[in-house]
């Protein structure tokens, strides 16, 4: 499913301790309108994510601990110490791997980054998964049309990742050259919106 106005689906995604410094700072990222960080819609319908429904009365952390396509990444923001911070008012916007997405990483990468030593290389990663705000798919689409067919989305990691449109598919290209599909939009939580994605992507 591509990226479209339409709420579709979600799951998790990630945040650090600094996560709320680096939403104070001044961002790359193109300023979405007001209205593109309503309060979270409470009438949304219940969509469904991993076999479980996501409400959008609950967290992002509340929500994607029932999804069974992202106990990897739930697995990460454990080992990486961002439950409580993901469970925080927010709003986050998340760009949230799958199961399968992590999967195509070289074998035994995810083991060794959720060992304690490899801490701050998970956190760092998972981070930059994540943007200030709450960005919905049409702002998303409309900044990427503003800036000519791209849109620079500044991370909490610092980093910054490109969103541009292939088709109707957004494409997320990291600072490595690595891009990564969004494949489910618009899942609103209380404290802010994922958008899942196919591919892990990788910061600097």
């Amino acid at each position: 499913m591509m990226l479209t106005p339409s709420r579709t689906v979600l799951i998790v995604g990630v945040a650090a301790g600094a996560i709320f410094a680096a939403a104070c700072s001044p961002a790359e990222t193109a300023p979405a309108p007001a209205a593109a960080e309503p309060a979270a819609p409470t009438t949304q319908e219940t969509v469904m994510v991993g076999g479980a429904a996501m409400y959008p009365n609950k967290t992002i952390v509340g929500n994607a601990v029932n999804s069974a396509d992202h106990t990897t990444l739930v697995a990460a923001v454990t080992a990486a110490g961002l439950v409580e911070t993901l469970s925080g008012p927010g709003p986050f916007t998340v760009f949230a791997p799958t199961n399968a997405a992590f999967a195509k990483l070289p074998a035994g990468t995810v083991e060794t980054l959720t060992q304690p030593a490899n801490k701050a290389t998970l956190t760092k990663i998972l981070t930059y998964h994540v943007v200030p705000g709450r960005i919905a798919a049409a702002d998303l689409i409309q900044q990427i049309q503003a800036g000519g067919g791209s849109a620079r989305l500044t991370t909490v990691e610092g980093g910054v990742l490109t969103a541009s449109l292939r088709g109707n598919a957004v494409i997320l290209t990291d600072e490595k050259g690595g891009e990564a599909t969004v494949t489910q939009a618009d899942v609103f939580q209380s404290n802010g919106v994922i958008h899942v994605t196919d591919t892990v992507s990788m910061p600097n």
